[in-house]
């Protein structure tokens, strides 16, 4: 394993074009912090040999080929079961720059826990981040690829394009061999007609959380007479919350599971939403009808930790080749869970979103200096031991969270080296010259996308 993270690091360098040294031992100062209140408190770190000029230098002319670490990351990502296609979880953050008025290219989005106005609307950045999931229950992903969403643009469209990329840099296992249909699971907040319609044509299965308000329709029965008139396009009604509209379920899986009890999974094949009235939402191909699977799941009891709540039905829409795996389709959505975990991880304690920078392309590089930064932390999972805290229980080597990985990662840079240069004096800066101001940085409203 130490050789894999050694590998890793070389060609995390080698993907760096300009400013590269800086850029690398920022990574490591990440790696190093025990607390980052701002990014120029990375410069004080040891494993940091510059000054903290170098750092904000890197960050605004810095250049990282993306298209490569995104190969990259791919590569070491997770090992796959041999009956069992991988599978990825796309999720979207928002970076908050509400009072950023020199930034451009901010919009609106919800936030769940900061409020403007009394909104829980923001003003900032809006990123998607596309990680695999392990079917282990811990906190680990494999980030693959992130993408920043501009606010003319739709958070679904962006996700089928990062599908797309991405099933094309995984169509073969790391022995040659070709993989199943990978799966991606989204949640409520993305619309799977829209993903469904973009995703033509690509060798991908999808999972989206529904809401159980949705009403689906069969195709319609076939008149014994021709009909007059124009045909009907939508047959008997499924109401997700009338148990009396749903028919005899196409297929059926029943389990027993150590958290979760008793789960009985049900597929309806087939259906259709009605699509003909949001020609706007969906293009001009809204016409068309979108068929798919309505997966329903239900289970005996909730988790250890969260069986004061009674469980409730879950909806998920399915679309793929075949026939689905029921018991691929609902341990895949439990997982997906971890993925918010991860995002967490990455902004409380690797500091995604503390920069205040000006430019979105700062903030881009440094997305990526934090996922790499991850990335090598799950690589050394195997290699530190669990530094625990004197109130915190011991954990087995593999259930180490990311969070103990981080306070011992500091004592494997000696043994991996770095292949960044050490830094060349070259004089102090004489500064801006007497006399000449900057002048006001110009002003950048949030752009509020129309309804």
């Amino acid at each position: 394993m130490e050789e894999a993270l050694c590998e890793f690091r070389e060609r995390l360098y080698a993907h760096m074009d300009r400013r590269a040294d800086a850029l690398f031992e920022l990574i490591d100062a990440i790696l190093t912090a025990t607390a980052v209140p701002s990014p120029v408190h990375l410069s004080l770190q040891a494993i940091y040999r510059r000054g903290w000029g170098s750092l904000y230098a890197a960050l605004a002319k810095g250049r990282i080929d993306e298209k490569r670490l995104r190969d990259l990351l791919a590569r070491y990502r997770f090992a796959e079961e041999t009956d069992l296609p991988p599978v990825y979880a796309i999720d979207g953050s928002v970076w908050p720059r509400c009072d950023a008025e020199a930034s451009p290219e901010r919009g609106y989005y919800y936030h769940p826990s900061r409020h403007s106005a009394g909104q829980p609307i923001v003003a900032g950045w809006a990123y998607q981040v596309v990680a695999q999931l392990g079917f282990e229950r811990d906190s680990w992903v494999t980030p693959v690829d992130a993408k920043r969403v501009r606010p003319e643009e739709d958070a679904n469209d962006v996700a089928a394009e990062q599908v797309k990329e991405l099933v094309d840099r995984i169509v073969e296992k790391r022995d040659g061999t070709r993989c199943g249909a990978p799966l991606f699971v989204f949640d409520a907040g993305y619309d799977p007609v829209r993903l469904q319609l973009n995703l033509g044509g690509c060798r991908a299965q999808i999972l989206v959380r529904l809401n159980s308000g949705r009403t689906f329709y069969a195709d319609p029965e076939r008149p014994t007479k021709r009909p007059v008139g124009r045909p009907h396009r939508h047959g008997k009604k499924f109401d997700c919350k009338d148990p009396s509209t749903w028919s005899q379920a196409t297929c059926e899986h029943l389990c027993e599971n150590e958290d979760y009890g008793i789960v009985r999974v049900r597929a309806w094949s087939g259906l259709h939403p009605k699509t003909r009235r949001a020609e706007k939402r969906y293009g001009s191909n809204s016409a068309c009808v979108i068929r798919g699977t309505v997966v329903l799941v239900e289970v005996g009891r909730l988790p250890r930790g969260e069986r004061r709540r009674k469980p409730k039905k879950l909806w998920l829409w399915w679309h793929g080749e075949g026939q689905p795996n029921l018991s691929l389709l609902w341990r895949s959505y439990v997982c997906r869970f971890a993925i918010e975990h991860a995002v967490k991880f990455l902004k409380g304690t690797l500091a995604w979103t503390t920069p205040r920078v000006r430019h979105p392309e700062q903030a881009d590089r440094w997305t990526w200096l934090v996922l790499a930064a991850y990335a090598q932390l799950r690589l050394a999972r195997a290699l530190v031991e669990d530094r625990r805290l004197p109130w915190e229980r011991r954990l087995p080597p593999r259930k180490v969270t990311p969070t103990r990985v981080l306070r011992n990662f500091v004592t494997l840079l000696p043994a991996l080296g770095t292949p960044a240069e050490a830094p060349k004096p070259c004089g102090r800066s004489p500064g801006r010259p007497t006399g000449k101001l900057s002048g006001r940085a110009k002003r950048y409203p949030a752009i509020k996308k129309a309804a």
